[in-house]
């Protein structure tokens, strides 16, 4: 279940997404909808928003009168958070080392950004630790069916890998095993009117980087034939289809 992620690649990559993110951010808030809905009914006043991004999120919880910290890997990301005053407290930082006591938060809230841990136990346990008893750490990841057309497309080009393979389900529920929790898995399809409209929304979102920190190259027009042609279609459109996981872990 470790890998090894090139976490200063991963900053980069969303820094230079920052200003177009939100643009393309309707995955993550539709993914962000679906685990608010596990959490109704709660009492929460204090939120760490784990891989904060743009504070999209940080600014919802905010409304709700919660006091939140931001935490993100980015500066740039952190600096466009901050200027929408998103969160009271801005935290530069990995969560799989979160400088932050322990039991400090009623909610470790992280919408898509776990996936970017070396090691989804370490990232969940110190999501765990910042919380408090009582409290709970929800979070959304991506699983190994995501991007299947952008994948099955891409072999039709070459051997190379270009878009990140995600952790299968069973991982995911091994990485919570010993705590109280609940999955929760939804199929997101989005459509697109071409290949390059497609790419371009995955790498609006930096979702383009590869985890080792190599950069995908330019395509050639003859690679982009090669990928509309191959690309699974619906309807004339190019879909991009996402294994999304919700989780809830209930902290003892």
């Amino acid at each position: 279940m470790t890998r090894l992620v090139d976490k200063a690649a991963v900053a980069a990559a969303f820094g230079r997404a920052a200003m177009t993110y939100d643009r393309h951010a309707e995955l993550q808030r539709t993914s962000g909808a679906l685990l608010a809905g596990m959490l109704e009914g709660r009492t929460i006043s204090n939120v760490l928003d784990a891989g904060c991004g743009t504070g999209w999120y940080s600014r919802a919880w905010r409304e709700k009168g919660c006091h939140v910290t931001a935490l993100d890997l980015s500066t740039d990301m952190l600096n466009h958070a901050a200027q929408q005053g998103s969160a009271d407290c801005y935290l530069e930082g990995d969560i799989e080392a979160i400088n932050l006591k322990d039991s400090h938060v009623d909610l470790a809230w992280s919408n898509l950004a776990v996936q970017w841990c070396n090691d989804l136990r370490a990232g969940l346990s110190e999501l765990y630790r910042v919380t408090r008893p009582g409290g709970c750490v929800a979070f959304t990841t991506l699983a190994a069916e995501s991007l299947s057309e952008l994948h099955t497309a891409w072999q039709a080009v070459d051997e190379r890998p270009h878009a990140n393979k995600f952790l299968p389900i069973s991982q995911i529920h091994e990485a919570c095993d010993g705590w109280r929790y609940s999955l929760q898995t939804h199929e997101i399809s989005q459509s697109f009117y071409s290949v390059m409209s497609a790419m371009h929304s995955l790498k609006g979102i930096g979702a383009t980087h590869l985890h080792d920190g190599r950069k995908t190259s330019l395509m050639t027009r003859q690679q982009l034939q090669k990928l509309s042609l191959a690309w699974p279609q619906k309807e004339g459109q190019f879909p991009l289809t996402w294994q999304l996981v919700c989780g809830v872990i209930e902290r003892d």
